[in-house]
């Protein structure tokens, strides 16, 4: 997290999940097991409660501190799915959604979607690995995969479209030179912001993960504080209780 000094919002997916201790346990000589993720006091974390480490939650939400003025909250009770992560936060008096999906080889994630109903709307962002190759997204790829119809139909639910990098290179990197590289990473916005369609794709900071990162740059408006300016009036009953208190300090 050292690294992302510049970045205020991070979104991401098969986060490091791992064995950190035993308990003691009342049911078990070895103990119950601890697992967590890396945390950063600079940093907000937001996921769901996970089950166990063997149904570890695979998407986590990461709020640099300078935005919590913007009151981010989880929204558990809208997707109720360890690979959706949705949250909320206030601007201008307004209420405005984000999610961050990881969508596995079976497309958990998005049949999720297609079967549930959610009346959302203000949702400005949706980003996630998606697991599916098709021609709309990636030139080395001709061919067409139902799921991108579903795909489709759910970011038109939400009002959201789909954004072009500013440079066409793939987003998922194989160690294996025999292995093509692809492009599975998508990320949608509010399409009254399309004009925002600026995002790049980092390949210079994909390692150690075989994903590049996605950088699109958000205005967010400052909320507007109403202040109100309040005067004493001169030799009136305040002036003379504040300068009893004063001269007796």
């Amino acid at each position: 997290m050292e690294i992302n000094k510049e970045f205020n919002i991070l979104f991401i997916q098969e986060l490091p999940w791992l064995f950190i201790y035993n308990i003691l346990s009342s049911f078990s000589k070895e103990g119950d097991k601890v697992v967590g993720t890396p945390n950063h006091p600079n940093w907000l974390t937001f996921l769901r409660p996970s089950s166990g480490i063997d149904n570890h939650l695979r998407v986590i939400l990461y709020i640099n501190i300078c935005l919590s003025h913007l009151h981010f909250s989880l929204q558990k009770d809208i997707f109720n799915h360890r690979d959706i992560c949705c949250f909320s936060f206030f601007n201008n008096s307004d209420i405005f959604f984000m999610i961050n999906i990881y969508s596995d080889d079976c497309q958990s994630a998005s049949k999720y979607f297609k079967n549930t109903e959610a009346n959302l709307y203000n949702i400005l962002i949706m980003a996630s690995n998606f697991n599916i190759r098709d021609s709309n997204w990636d030139m080395s790829y001709p061919f067409y995969l139902v799921y991108s119809d579903i795909l489709f139909n759910i970011a038109d639910s939400f009002d959201l479209s789909l954004l072009s990098p500013v440079q066409q290179i793939p987003t998922q990197y194989s160690d294996n030179n025999n292995n093509t590289n692809l492009v599975t990473d998508l990320c949608f916005l509010y399409s009254n912001l399309i004009k925002l369609d600026n995002h790049i794709i980092f390949s210079e900071l994909q390692y150690p993960s075989d994903h590049a990162p996605l950088v699109i740059d958000i205005s967010i408006a400052e909320g507007f504080i109403q202040n109100k300016c309040h005067t004493i009036i001169k030799n009136s009953k305040e002036i003379k209780f504040l300068s009893q208190n004063s001269s007796a300090l």
